[in-house]
């Protein structure tokens, strides 16, 4: 492959990464190569930066193994080494001689001729505020667990307030499961005290809801999730600020812009922002960006017939992100986006 391929390195360092040790591979020239082992603590890195740096090396990769690349990937920016991480999958469907001992060459042989394909990495900066919204976002689905168990919880004990409340966290709701879990001997008065003057329920209504079969034991329990579901709700509130706080003026000045599309709220497009950020010409078109986010459809075709292909994973939470933004859109009914999901139902009907 080296004499009929020509060389877009001269001096490449490929990595194989893994979690106590770190193997290297550097071409020096065409003719000249070393290998070297490091550990992973910070020391370590730094010292390979360093012994890359002394060999002028122009490029290093990467495979994207879980999350150990990122500490390597952070020391070769603040060094300021050319680094790309590559997906495995990509190296994988290449033919050759991949075992363990060989991974690192392998990997600096491809990225020697040119063969290997960047992913996409943000910023430092974008990367930070990505985590941040990524917390927030896993902090939001736990506490929508706690909510499911807590209803499936309800129905065990045949309370049916959510037939009469739109949200059973919601505070009157939340007052009336206090009362039930703290007062055997419920009335329509204690329940009229608490009931919100917008409920088209009636008192007596919520009593007949409210009269279940519960356990002491159960009232414990219920109290506890509550208990769970208010701390979770002060934890995103503590995420919340902390995302404010580090908003720059583009990504807010962005976040609104999306806003104004139909179904898209300021939370996921805080997400939005976060995965793609706003530099735009990484996405040579909106097509690519699709495809990054694992929206568009998948290529196959063959003699000029087109035939079923399989969409790719693309980036995970961002493509959530859009699909549950692309629900809240297609059901306001004062859009386009509801009169064309409209059209191609009936039209697939």
């Amino acid at each position: 492959m080296d004499a009929d391929m020509n060389v877009v390195y001269e001096r490449c360092c490929g990595i194989d990464v893994h979690k106590d040790e770190i193997e290297c591979y550097l071409f020096i020239g065409r003719n000249k190569s070393a290998s070297k082992k490091y550990g992973t603590l910070t020391k370590d890195l730094q010292e390979m930066a360093e012994w890359l740096k002394s060999e002028k090396c122009e490029m290093v990769a990467m495979e994207s193994t879980g999350s150990y690349w990122k500490p390597l990937y952070n020391v070769f920016e603040m060094e300021g080494l050319a680094a790309m991480v590559v997906n495995a999958q990509h190296m994988k469907t290449i033919p050759g001689r991949k075992t363990d001992k060989n991974d690192a060459r392998w990997i600096a042989k491809l990225l020697r001729h040119g063969l290997l394909k960047a992913s996409f990495i943000p910023d430092r900066e974008q990367r930070e505020y990505r985590e941040l919204t990524r917390y927030r976002n896993s902090r939001i689905e736990e506490r929508a667990r706690e909510k499911n168990r807590l209803q499936k919880m309800l129905e065990g004990a045949n309370i049916k307030l959510s037939s009469h409340v739109s949200k059973i966290t919601g505070l009157s709701a939340v007052r009336l499961l206090e009362l039930v879990m703290g007062d055997d001997d419920l009335t329509v008065g204690k329940i009229e005290e608490l009931r919100h003057g917008r409920c088209k329920s009636s008192a007596e209504e919520f009593l007949d809801a409210l009269t279940g079969v519960i356990t002491p034991l159960q009232r414990e329990l219920f109290a506890q999730v509550l208990k769970t579901i208010r701390e979770q709700t002060v934890q995103i509130e503590r995420i919340e600020a902390l995302i404010q706080k580090h908003t720059t003026a583009a990504y807010d000045e962005a976040a609104k812009a999306l806003e104004a599309i139909p179904g898209i709220g300021r939370i996921s497009a805080e997400q939005i922002i976060a995965e793609i950020g706003t530099d735009m010409t990484r996405f040579p078109t909106a097509g690519h960006l699709c495809a990054w986010a694992g929206i568009a459809p998948g290529n196959n075709e063959s003699a000029g017939k087109r035939k079923k292909g399989k969409m790719r994973a693309g980036n995970k939470t961002l493509k959530k992100t859009l699909i549950h933004s692309a629900g809240n859109a297609k059901n306001n009914k004062n859009t386009f986006f509801h009169a064309q999901f409209q059209r191609l139902g009936i039209a697939q009907k």
